[in-house]
């Protein structure tokens, strides 16, 4: 990310690069609200917040692996995301987790000590998952639901084997494609994978996400879990038009269905 004056003057340049980092919910409790209060006057960052938003998942996948922010990643994964996509972010996520681990004990104690009396944020949260894991954000207040509910151009399709049935929202971005995935009648637990399919045959992984025991949008389900139907979002290097289709993967290889784009 570039440090740049934005629309309010100038600013130093460690706020601008912060952006990343705050869309992947790895600052700490005080870095994080230093950033939004520089937020709520950058429109240039409060934009590409937008852009980068559901990227999570994957970007942090990423900068786990052996040589994250090298050519090694792209041998590591076989449908992966554009490296004109992903490059910088990954190298940004990398370096942020390598100066989280040097801070030492001062730096947890006073974390802590924030925990407990500042404000906590959340940048991606569970469908209520009981506390097992932290699936990407599902319930209905989401930001991924609400980016569903705005955008027009949507593609459905139940697969009638496994009778999973998606929903995938797309919206054109000057970075390639911004979808958003509605996901009913699929239950757990399960690892899944949104994958773009290009009319080039080139495979993009979009995001993933866990399922629980109880699933998403299961027909006559008794909770209330379990009658949600999961929202995630993410972003692809195609174009809309270059799109072929959309296939739910799981991480085993099994396809859960494929929406035609």
């Amino acid at each position: 990310m570039q440090g740049s004056q934005g629309p309010q003057g100038p600013t130093g340049p460690n706020e601008h690069e912060t952006v990343g980092a705050y869309a992947l919910g790895i600052l700490d409790d005080a870095e994080a609200t230093a950033f939004e209060a520089h937020l709520a006057t950058c429109e240039w960052c409060a934009q590409q917040l937008d852009e980068l938003a559901g990227m999570e998942p994957m970007l942090a996948a990423l900068a786990d692996l052996p040589g994250a922010g090298t050519p090694a990643i792209g041998e590591s994964l076989s449908a992966k995301p554009s490296p004109r996509l992903a490059e910088r972010l990954v190298d940004e996520v990398a370096e942020r987790r390598a100066q989280k681990r040097r801070r030492g004990f001062y730096m947890v104690a006073a974390a802590a000590a924030l925990i407990v009396g500042g404000p906590f944020v959340a940048v991606a949260t569970s469908g209520g998952d009981g506390g097992g894991g932290r699936p990407v954000s599902a319930h209905a207040t989401s930001p991924a639901k609400a980016s569903f509910d705005e955008i027009d151009d949507k593609v459905t399709a139940t697969d009638p084997g496994t009778q999973v049935s998606a929903t995938v929202a797309l919206e054109k971005k000057a970075w390639g494609t911004h979808a958003v995935l509605e996901l009913k009648n699929v239950k757990g637990p399960l690892k899944c994978s949104l994958i773009a399919v290009g009319k080039n045959g080139e495979r993009e992984t979009v995001t993933s996400w866990s399922v629980p025991d109880w699933g998403y949008g299961i027909p006559g389900a008794t909770t209330d879990q379990a009658k949600q139907p999961l929202y995630v979002h993410g972003g692809a290097a195609f174009t809309p038009e270059e799109i072929d289709h959309f296939e739910v993967m799981t991480f085993e290889g099994k396809r859960l269905v494929e929406v035609d784009a």
